[in-house]
């Protein structure tokens, strides 16, 4: 059975907070490089980076990543871009152990980045590696049994508790 969590406007109020976080976090900043992990964090990383092109110049990648086996190594982004001394906003929908967002994390400080800020629509804190999300969009709490789905189709935002 599926329960709605959140429906398209309780989303996009809390995709809007964190937009205006990431202003007030980076006022001092003219660049900004948005990393989405496929599939959903990069639907997620569209939204702000279509809502952030006003305040800075945005470059947006797609982090290719095999969430079920998350190694370095199988890593791909989209374009593969120079992220030497860039400030990176690295983007996933659900954050629970935390394994998919530390390889992600650990790839694109490899890149040599100025520094990196995470965001997740929501945040399970079911962490099993040492990374969190300096913005969340809702923290849950939940089963280990349970699992949350984000569904976005057509620019419309669901989150689901299945």
């Amino acid at each position: 059975m599926k329960n709605q969590i959140l429906n398209n406007d309780e989303v996009l109020k809390k995709l809007e907070r964190i937009t205006h976080q990431i202003i007030e976090d980076n006022y001092n900043k003219k660049n900004l490089v948005i990393v989405g992990i496929s599939k959903n964090g990069f639907s997620l990383a569209e939204y702000f980076a279509k809502k952030l092109k006003s305040e800075f110049n945005i470059s947006l990648i797609e982090l290719k990543i095999n969430k079920k086996n998350p190694v370095i190594e199988n890593i791909k982004l989209f374009p593969d871009l120079n992220l030497e001394n860039k400030k990176v906003i690295l983007i996933d929908d659900v954050l629970n152990t935390g394994k998919t967002l530390m390889h992600a994390a650990a790839y694109l400080t490899s890149k040599k980045v100025a520094g990196m800020k995470t965001i997740s629509l929501i945040d399970r804190r079911h962490r099993s590696f040492p990374i969190k999300a300096d913005w969340a969009g809702l923290t849950l709490s939940t089963t280990l049994q349970e699992h949350i789905s984000v569904e976005i189709t057509n620019g419309k935002y669901e989150v689901f508790l299945v």
